[in-house]
């Protein structure tokens, strides 16, 4: 039997973090607020690393200009390497003596 998984608003998550941030014991604030002590440790990284950025929604992470051009660019060189091997596959089929022997008469 599968669990549904819980999802949390953006303000309640930001609220966590602020409030972990003057509190001591984490696991006793993890508990008042019905989470476990590793999400508020995951948000609470998440927020540190992102600030603004942090907490989506959806799972979708919202990447910066920069990480968007790297990430088209590791695609296309994804797809010019595939391209390469097919090419290097092929021509190394006629370097050794091996092509289409059907004719079309």
């Amino acid at each position: 039997m599968s669990r549904e998984r819980k999802t949390y608003p953006k303000e309640f998550k930001m609220m966590s973090v602020e409030l972990s941030n003057t509190r001591t014991d984490l696991s006793a604030l993890a508990k008042e607020l019905d989470i476990s002590s590793a999400l508020l440790y995951r948000w609470r990284k998440e927020f540190s690393s992102k600030q603004d950025s942090s907490f989506p929604g959806n799972g979708k992470v919202i990447l910066s200009a920069a990480e968007q051009e790297l990430v088209l660019l590791k695609k296309e060189l994804r797809e010019t390497q595939m391209e390469r091997d097919i090419l290097k596959s092929f021509y190394s089929g006629h370097a050794c003596g091996i092509t289409n022997t059907t004719r079309i008469a």
